[in-house]
């Protein structure tokens, strides 16, 4: 696996992180090590700061080793440096228990084939979405690769218990899904390029995938300058389960019980307090404005 990387090259991972993509990830640092600057998180925010770090220290592309969080992470440490899309490309080598945003570049999950593709080091520019919100009486700003979502999946996320999550992984999401599910869910209001649509649950999308392989979003596209929003308006057993044959069978929702928008930017709206997530990550509540940059985000893929 010896590789010859053209530009300077750094790799975030965690070295705690778990599962075999991720030990395998651990055997090669040695062989790897040549070719590139390897930088190691010890605690959550720390891939964000060493992204930032990295950008500033000349490194032409920012590997995010991990999962959605992790790229989402890096992302974001990219966009806190001076001019750092401008100055850095984002690379993604798939260690988490998901990379959704791997799988639509069409990255393999494997390891060898997942690096040499960052060797080979092709360029490309993709849209680059972003959120805008309000946290601690102040405007906070971050940026997602993939998805987002506001209702059921981010509250899950938002009840997710870690020590859970470390003794079962993915079924930690499952009990915290149900815990959400029991709780009364709150109208969520979008509104965009004049046109309104409301329900229990807000889906957004770049890419086409969600959660994985499901096609949430069949008409997204990387490059196209609006974001899909797919939104069903009640959201309960009797749906969910209406919804499982399509979901579970053909990978993607029943359009007879969604709305849709396509648009370059929207708000996100709700009486009461909303928790939204971005690319798997809990991120906060609650009125949000989404808006999404041209091409304006440089990453490696096959």
């Amino acid at each position: 696996m010896r590789n010859h990387l053209r530009v300077r090259t750094c790799v975030i991972f965690n070295p705690a992180a778990r599962g075999n993509k991720a030990r395998h990830f651990r055997e090669h640092l040695g062989e790897m090590a040549g070719d590139c600057a390897f930088k190691a998180t010890a605690a959550a925010g720390d891939a964000r700061r060493l992204a930032a770090e990295s950008v500033v220290e000349g490194f032409d592309l920012i590997v995010a080793a991990g999962g959605d969080g992790t790229v989402n992470e890096v992302l974001n440490g990219i966009g806190d440096a001076p001019d750092g899309f401008a100055r850095a490309r984002l690379g993604v080598l798939p260690l988490g228990t998901v990379n959704v945003f791997a799988r639509e570049l069409k990255i393999p999950s494997r390891l060898k084939p997942a690096w040499e593709i960052l060797r080979r080091g092709h360029e490309t520019r993709i849209d680059l979405p972003r959120v805008e919100f309000s946290a601690n009486g102040q405007t906070e700003r971050r940026y997602f690769v993939q998805l987002a979502g506001a209702g059921l999946d981010a509250r899950a996320i938002e009840l997710v218990s870690w020590q859970l999550k470390k003794k079962v992984g993915p079924l930690a999401y499952v009990v915290a899904g149900l815990k959400a599910l029991a709780e009364r869910q709150a109208k969520i209001t979008v509104r965009a390029d004049k046109k309104t649509i409301a329900g229990e649950l807000a889906l957004i999308g770049n890419g086409r995938f969600y959660g994985g392989s499901i096609a949430i979003f069949p008409a997204a596209d990387l490059r196209n300058g609006r974001l899909d929003v797919c939104v069903l308006p009640r959201v309960n057993l009797p749906t969910l389960l209406r919804c499982a044959p399509n979901f579970l069978l053909r990978k993607k929702l029943p359009e007879k019980v969604v709305q849709r928008i396509s648009a370059e930017s929207f708000e996100l709206t709700s009486e009461v307090p909303v928790a939204f997530e971005l690319d798997g990550e809990w991120i906060g509540h609650l009125p949000a404005t989404f808006l999404v940059e041209r091409e304006k985000l440089r990453v490696t893929v096959p």
